[in-house]
């Protein structure tokens, strides 16, 4: 993995913390929470931020990086922090155009189709070509509280390849099936490439200082089982299996109601639930593994009893098991609360410090 990729002893303070023992199915105090997309447009101090410093340029400034997630810890005071970075990052070294366009999100000028653009894909190597990311996890952590966990994180390789091929946001992956269906060895060595990367990538924020580490795969649930078990979960596990021994893995996807099974033979130490499934009928099917979620987010915009009732409803859904993270189902939007948002943390840690 490189000659300074080694995994740094986390300290007591560290293990020690709710999210931590959560993640080892131990029991805690009261249950730990953080939210996707902590760090974002709904707060004031963010997008006077992004007012002055583009996206791309943001997630490439440690200080302020780093100063935009702490803020988001400090004010809604949640129990863990995600590094400030992007999931398509990975993607520039490999010799993909990105561009993140306003109020449209991230495009790929060079979407691809054919094997010869696969096979002129560059291998990455982050120590060189993705620093800038080790930066911000050093920059978090040196500024974070010595009691909080920081999270890494990357795209599931499937999700990332989607966005190869698609070259943005799609609503039914023709173009990324086509290939999948047709050209299956050209999509094995765009999936080899991407894993390869992904494991070495993610081991290289554990040496850096991150001290859990979360797989994104946002578009997964657009295949059926035997689909995801064919083309994507021999990649999934080996990025996993790849994994530093005792660095804590959220393996988290969208729509996976029907994938959950496979999601947990793919890897993981907890399993990521989006809004769409029971989390006590999911937890039942999954077995012995911690789970995270799974507040529909849009529940943050009804009133404040209904917040309490709904988010109520999801700290019930454990059953006392021990292993839950409190999280949405998929991150917080621009247009929520901060008052909201911090409600919904103060009443998770105080609900469940009574259960």
């Amino acid at each position: 993995m490189g000659s300074s990729m080694i995994k740094p002893e986390t300290s007591n303070l560290l293990n020690d913390s709710m999210f931590m023992k959560a993640c080892r199915c131990e029991p805690t105090d009261y249950t730990p929470i953080w939210l996707m997309r902590q760090a974002g447009r709904y707060m004031k101090e963010y997008r006077a931020i992004r007012e002055k410093v583009p996206f791309l340029d943001l997630c490439q400034n440690a200080q302020l990086a780093a100063e935009v997630m702490i803020t988001a810890v400090e004010r809604i005071g949640v129990d863990a922090a995600i590094i400030f970075s992007d999931i398509l990052l990975i993607l520039q070294p490999m010799g993909m155009d990105l561009e993140y366009i306003k109020d449209e999100g991230p495009v790929l000028h060079n979407p691809i189709r054919t094997f010869d653009q696969i096979r002129n894909l560059r291998e990455v190597e982050p120590e060189e070509s993705l620093s800038f990311v080790f930066d911000v996890v050093r920059s978090t952590r040196a500024m974070l509280q010595p009691n909080i966990p920081l999270i890494g994180f990357a795209g599931a390789p499937f999700t990332v390849a989607s966005y190869m091929i698609e070259g943005g946001s799609s609503r039914n992956y023709a173009n990324t099936k086509t290939l999948m269906y047709n050209e299956p060895s050209a999509w094995h060595d765009l999936m080899s490439l991407i894993s390869l990367a992904t494991a070495k990538y993610l081991n290289g924020q554990v040496s850096a200082g991150v001290q859990a580490l979360q797989l994104f795969d946002s578009w997964v649930g657009c295949l059926s089982p035997s689909d995801y078990r064919e083309f994507v979960l021999p990649y999934t596990k080996s990025v996993i299996d790849a994994i530093f021994d005792g660095v804590p893995l959220i393996h988290f996807g969208t729509g996976t109601a029907m994938l959950l099974e496979l999601m947990k033979e793919a890897g993981g130490q907890v399993i990521g639930l989006d809004f769409r499934v029971e989390l006590s009928q999911a937890w039942d099917r999954l077995g012995q593994v911690s789970v995270q979620g799974n507040l529909d987010p849009c529940v943050l915009y009804a009133d404040y009893p209904e917040i309490e009732k709904r988010a109520k409803q999801v700290l019930d859904q454990t059953e006392g098991r021990n292993g839950h993270i409190f999280n949405l189902g998929h991150g917080i939007l621009p247009t929520m609360s901060v008052d909201k948002v911090v409600a919904l943390v103060d009443y998770v840690h105080n609900q469940s410090g009574k259960l």
